[in-house]
């Protein structure tokens, strides 16, 4: 297994905006890591969404020393549109709930990236018809950015 897209990212390589490769959907946010979150977080919660977690993996380095751009990790969700997809493909729960990364490049630039809905449907199976269960989240990233 590669860990390119990973390393590309801490070292602030821009990674490609579309999941042909990866699965990872890529796209630019008009704000900093911290105000993207925010506007996430709002998004969310206005619609009643479920915010998980914030994992801030930028701060978690510098407890132990370590520098890296901002880098935060939002998981959320709702279990009325995820368990019909778990229930339909139970290894989909290893992405369940949702997530966007929201974290900035080596020049600054600040992305919000996150898994094609599309491609965690083929990696397991799951009917066509459910996708519409997980398809927002491209929308979410778009709105979080602007």
């Amino acid at each position: 297994m590669t860990h390119w897209p990973l390393a590309a990212l801490l070292m602030g390589a821009v990674l490609p905006r579309s999941a042909e490769d990866n699965g990872i959907v890529s796209k630019p946010s008009n704000h900093s890591v911290d105000q993207t979150v925010e506007n996430l977080k709002n998004i969310l919660q206005s619609k009643g969404i479920t915010i998980f977690a914030v994992i801030d993996h930028s701060g978690e380095a510098e407890k132990v020393g370590m520098k890296m751009p901002p880098t935060k990790l939002l998981i959320f969700g709702s279990p009325k549109a995820g368990t019909p997809l778990m229930l339909a493909a139970p290894s989909i729960a290893i992405d369940l709930p949702l997530k966007i990364l929201v974290w900035e490049d080596g020049r600054g630039k600040v992305w919000l990236s996150y898994n094609s809905p599309e491609y965690i449907m083929k990696r397991h199976g799951v009917p066509q018809d459910l996708l519409k269960n997980i398809v927002v989240v491209g929308t979410l990233a778009e709105k979080a950015g602007e």
